[in-house]
């Protein structure tokens, strides 16, 4: 089995996830870290044996050994990153989102349908156990959903990653963490989203967005969604999905799945590994390695980022 040799791009509190999951999966090598400060990329290098240590993407992609790039950079420039992957011809998934505008992510998939290269976005909750297991209950007709209400909270008042360090970027409510959720409500009803509001509260004085936001979502089959997002919540902190169905009531916790009375569901035998990045990793490469479109493909993303488009003309 040829060894597929990738480049990861930001050192932050994401890139390291993904070497974490990617320590697990065979006939992978991480051989190129870029980072945008060179002292920690090093640091976070040299803990996993990386060699090729840059601050520039381009001397990645220039690397003729680099079969695929995973971007972990910030939002801004996913899908201009993503395009310079492409373009040098190396296979690509990038973090959630996408892209933070409609046009963008539909230059990414124009280009990658041109290419042929595998190009997927890490639309975590797609991979998770805990969303798995409702997924092949849905397949399996054993269940249906009739509302998803789901809760997004995070403490965030000033512009801290989830190590606590200082971001260089901003993240955003809509582009950001409703992406999730406007593609899994999709992705587990098996049917498009037809119906889209949304209503923001104040934009923070200093980060220029909103820190509060509801969305409501309806499918072509009927099924509903609620979805309330905050960075000012002090308290749990995380996305909390409930799933209300036709035969029964499911929380999911990232990995983890509850029933409607808190009773832990086992969903050790869904996949491989309980570790969701992972997943998505192992995906992206068994793709590469089957010549085939990948779950979470851009492609297969691409409607998520329309019905946010056109949110964001709402709140505009």
């Amino acid at each position: 089995m040829k060894t597929i040799k990738v480049a990861l791009a930001g050192a932050g509190a994401f890139g390291i996830k993904h070497l974490d999951g990617i320590k697990n999966i065979d006939g992978v090598e991480v051989v190129s870290l870029i980072g945008r400060e060179l002292d920690k990329t090093r640091e976070v290098a040299t803990k996993s044996g990386i060699a090729h240590v840059t601050t520039d993407l381009a001397d990645s992609l220039a690397l003729p050994e680099v079969d695929a790039v995973i971007l972990c950079t910030p939002t801004q420039m996913h899908a201009s990153q993503s395009i310079q992957c492409l373009k040098a011809g190396k296979h690509v998934q990038v973090e959630i989102p996408l892209a933070d505008s409609w046009k963008d992510a539909d230059e990414v998939v124009a280009l990658q349908k041109q290419t042929g290269l595998v190009a997927m976005c890490g639309h975590t909750r797609r991979f998770n156990p805990s969303h798995q297991w409702v997924n092949q209950k849905i397949k399996a007709g054993e269940f249906n959903i009739q509302q998803m209400d789901v809760q997004t909270y995070f403490f965030r008042r000033t512009n801290m990653n989830a190590l606590g360090q200082p971001r260089s970027w901003t993240d955003h409510l809509l582009w950001h963490h409703a992406a999730h959720t406007v593609d899994l409500f999709a992705y587990q009803c098996g049917s498009p989203i037809v119906k889209a509001n949304a209503v923001q509260g104040p934009i923070h004085p200093s980060l220029g967005i909103a820190m509060d936001m509801s969305i409501q979502l309806k499918a072509a089959n009927g099924a509903i969604c609620t979805l309330s997002l905050s960075f000012n919540n002090d308290g749990p902190l995380g996305t909390f999905f409930r799933y209300i169905g036709d035969s029964g009531t499911y929380i999911a916790r990232y990995d983890d799945l509850f029933s409607g009375k808190e009773e832990k569901i086992d969903v050790s035998k869904v996949a491989v590994s309980m570790n969701g990045i992972e997943l998505q990793d192992r995906e992206f490469f068994a793709a590469i390695r089957e010549g085939r479109e990948p779950n979470s493909s851009v492609a297969q993303v691409l409607p998520c980022y329309k019905v946010l488009h056109d949110l964001e003309q709402q709140l505009s």
